[in-house]
């Protein structure tokens, strides 16, 4: 017989082994998931020894870049007009807050420091870097990886390309070797060095997203390199490297919603800064190249109209009388579509290729006429010096602005309606008052409510402003009319 207590002790001894097979069971359970998911099996030797091999190699030339690449600090004095607070002039208000509130008052000068980055491209101290980085500056202070630190100066900039080129005195200088940037190709592996936010000698890493960016609306001339390398405020002028250790683009710019970086950076290709920084070393500025030929992109519906086998290239839509094109036979209605053994995509493809091009050289010109390919030579000329004399000549607030008739090619290219009257801006020296509110393309139709046809009237009125006299200005752009003041 079964006492109470017996089965008190048989039911605890049921429970306890019920309770040890569940554990045994759970272990099993545990070995069973864990089997076959350990640290050493989960990646094999093969994919280690590679992504060591790969971190090893991107370690071995950011080790190599990063003594070439300097941050630039600079300093520039900004005027401040100061705020203009009728009521401070109130008796009532001076006798209650005294003059405590005056000094906003006035104007005042304080000054504004900005940080980039550079890169050592040259053993005689010479350094790569934007143009917005060192625009205006007084002061530019350079510090090298190694924390030594220089007093920089400007031996030229270029803000058509935002380029510029500092010099510091010192010897034993790390140079980085510029790579050739035509030979990138889409998908490439790159790392981005520079000073983002103040942080020295950042590398980051990704891959070449795109080539031959234009119309980004960054600079005058555009053939960037796009990247998803992370750059950041504060990288600008910095190096973008190839997986030889080569400079392969100044990095410049980001296209971002919220200012840091989304993936889209820019930069300028080694093979442009070459042509920019050895003009700036030499002579201090850039002279560009001129063909004389206004240019439009060719659409699919004129391709089938002018019987060409694709959309290659561009339509000439006007020819400079006495310019290198005319001089070598090219018309108005023919499509180029190579300069110098290069193929040309789009216009700002062989805007590019012509202002890289230096005076003098000649070049081959292939285009097609009538459905047949024709190739010319044609000797590069700069900008017209008559035209550079008139703008530069002037001394007023259309300084350095360079116009033109409006042509009935200018007209059909630009596609103006015949209401749209006046001058055409051909060129705007950079630096000048225009600089930052005109564009070539822009039509001024109006000064000072003055009505402009041609450039005769347009000499003579602009040729009576005094220096600091305002100009209002009634232009046409992007198919409507705007004023806008200088």
């Amino acid at each position: 017989m079964i006492t109470k207590r017996k089965k008190h002790v048989i039911l605890g001894g049921l429970l306890i082994t019920i309770g040890l097979i569940i554990g045994l069971v759970i272990s099993a359970n545990l070995n069973i998931f864990n089997t076959g998911y350990t640290t050493e099996t989960r990646v094999s030797k093969d994919a280690v020894d590679l992504l060591s091999r790969i971190n090893n190699a991107t370690a071995e030339v950011a080790a190599a870049a990063m003594p070439s690449v300097v941050n630039i600090a600079s300093t520039t004095t900004v005027h401040s007009r100061g705020m203009d607070m009728p009521f401070m002039n109130d008796p009532f208000f001076r006798d209650f807050f005294g003059d405590r509130f005056r000094s906003f008052n006035h104007p005042r000068d304080y000054k504004q420091r900005g940080m980039g980055s550079g890169v050592i491209v040259d053993a005689n101290g010479y350094i790569l870097t934007n143009n917005h980085v060192i625009a205006g500056a007084e002061e530019i202070k350079v510090t090298l990886a190694d924390k030594r630190e220089f007093k920089g100066k400007v031996i030229g900039s270029d803000a058509k390309t935002d380029l510029a080129v500092v010099q510091i005195e010192s010897d034993h200088l790390p140079v980085l070797t510029l790579g050739d940037s035509d030979k990138l190709k889409v998908g490439e592996r790159v790392i981005a060095i520079g000073t983002p936010f103040g942080l020295n000698q950042t590398v980051t890493s990704g891959i070449i997203s795109a080539k031959g960016r234009a119309d980004v609306g960054i600079a005058e001339y555009e053939d960037f390199i796009q990247t998803d390398t992370p750059i950041n405020p504060g990288n600008s002028g910095g190096a973008l490297v190839n997986v030889r250790g080569e400079l392969i683009g100044i990095n410049t710019a980001i296209l971002s919603a919220s200012g840091g970086s989304q993936g889209v950076g820019f930069a300028i290709p080694s093979n442009m800064a070459k042509v920019v920084m050895t003009q700036l070393i030499k002579k201090g500025k850039v002279s560009r190249g001129w063909l004389g030929v206004s240019i439009q992109e060719i659409t699919p519906e004129l391709a089938k109209k002018l019987n060409l086998k694709d959309a290659k290239g561009v339509l000439v839509t006007d020819v400079t009388e006495g310019g290198p094109a005319a001089k070598a036979g090219i018309q108005s209605g023919d499509t180029i579509v190579m300069f110098d053994e290069k193929e040309v995509a789009d216009p700002s493809s062989l805007k590019n290729m012509v202002g890289n091009t230096v005076s003098g050289k000649q070049v081959s010109v292939k285009y097609v006429r009538s459905g047949s390919l024709a190739t010319v030579k044609v000797t590069i000329q700069t900008f017209p010096e008559d035209q550079k004399k008139l703008a530069s000549s002037l001394d007023n607030q259309l300084k350095g602005v360079a116009v033109q008739n409006i042509t009935p090619d200018v007209r059909k290219s630009l596609n103006l309606p015949p209401r749209v009257t006046g001058v055409v801006v051909i060129d705007i020296m950079e630096g000048t008052p225009a600089a930052d509110i005109l564009t070539p393309g822009d039509i001024i139709m109006e000064i000072n409510r003055k009505k402009i046809v041609n450039v005769g009237e347009y000499e003579a009125v602009v040729a009576s402003f005094r220096a600091s006299q305002n100009i209002l200005l009634l232009i046409y752009r992007n198919g409507a009319g705007l004023f806008v003041t200088l």
